[in-house]
């Protein structure tokens, strides 16, 4: 459910130089690649990973949305990605991201292919299609809306299939998320444990070799289990049922697909660990508060939370650079 966009990382532009000057080209070596490389290689096994999740799962797991429904989510979320980026670029006066061919168009394609199936996979609708559909243009729509200035870029803040879901939730509240049984639903026995166990691994050796978002994992998973330990001390919560939602297919998902967006997650392994870390913080103030589908809105706090940060580092950063200019200033006024 990753769905966007380049970072240069400097453990990654490291790894790349150091393989460029040592060894001569090694294609097939993901440590070879350059960032930009790595992110089109995880975007096509993201998209290949949860297109065949999802075919999988409607044909032989049991998901009870209707089967129009991703053909439709993705067919919406093509449109409406086109539709805005056509705008932003019209309004910039730059050319449009998917022009340059077809490989720059299918590659421009992928992120809203990924969300569009991961809202189609995740909401629950009952058997009104118009909720997914809303979702996915939320999903498309936040890249454009929510952006700060970052090194002279504009990028987006909010993970965009997380914040279609939210969305759709805060604003529909009949709408809700779906069963976590309807992954596993029409299988037994040992295909219970290893359906979530080859999701598991698949997921984990994307992020391990081309995303790079492991510590973000390990922040995420450690702080769950931490919220689980300290809610259980401290409030009394038994804590098998403060861990149980671990065990699910739903939260193998979201830790490896929706939360390691390497679009609108930190780059450096220590600020990724926060990162997680404080994901699974508001995930426990929302379970202690009371509230439902805890793990989105969790995520899009720690968002805006990220992004608030952005903000002030950047604010501080202009305010520290006046001082120093204001003297030259002077000096030339005086001269």
């Amino acid at each position: 459910m990753t769905t966007t966009a380049p970072a240069t990382t400097e453990a990654g532009t490291a790894r790349a130089g150091a393989g460029t000057a040592q060894a001569g080209p090694a294609p097939n070596r993901p440590e070879s690649l350059t960032p930009e490389q790595r992110r089109e290689k995880a975007l096509r096994r993201f998209a290949v990973s949860i297109t065949a999740f999802t075919v999988v799962g409607h044909l032989l797991l049991g998901f009870e949305q209707s089967p129009i429904t991703p053909i439709a989510t993705v067919l919406v979320s093509y449109a409406t990605a086109i539709l805005f980026e056509s705008l932003d670029a019209w309004a910039r006066g730059r050319a449009p991201q998917y022009r340059g061919g077809p490989r720059a168009f299918t590659l421009f394609l992928l992120p809203p292919h990924i969300a569009a199936l991961a809202c189609a996979m995740l909401l629950w609708g009952n058997a009104v299609l118009w909720p997914y559909l809303f979702a996915v243009t939320v999903a498309n729509g936040s890249k454009y809306l929510v952006r700060l200035r970052v090194r002279g870029r504009l990028r987006h803040v909010l993970n965009p299939s997380n914040t279609g879901i939210v969305v759709t939730l805060l604003l529909f509240p009949w709408v809700g998320i779906a069963p976590p049984y309807h992954f596993t639903s029409n299988t037994g026995g040992a295909l219970d444990w290893l359906i979530p166990f080859a999701v598991l691994v698949l997921g984990t050796m994307i992020n391990a070799k081309l995303t790079g978002k492991v510590p973000l994992i390990l922040g995420w998973v450690g702080g769950f289990a931490a919220q689980a330990a300290l809610r259980s001390l401290v409030l009394d919560h038994h804590l098998v049922a403060a861990l149980l939602p671990m065990t699910g297919l739903a939260f193998i998902l979201f830790t490896n697909y929706m939360i390691t967006d390497p679009g609108t997650t930190p780059t450096a392994p220590r600020n990724q660990v926060v990162f997680g870390a404080t994901a699974a913080a508001v995930y426990g103030a929302l379970v202690v508060g009371g509230a439902v589908f805890g793990l989105f809105f969790a995520l899009v706090i720690t968002c805006l939370l990220r992004g608030a940060v952005i903000l002030a580092a950047g604010f501080a950063g202009a305010r520290s650079r006046v001082p120093a200019a204001a003297p030259a200033t002077a000096g030339a006024a005086a001269r």
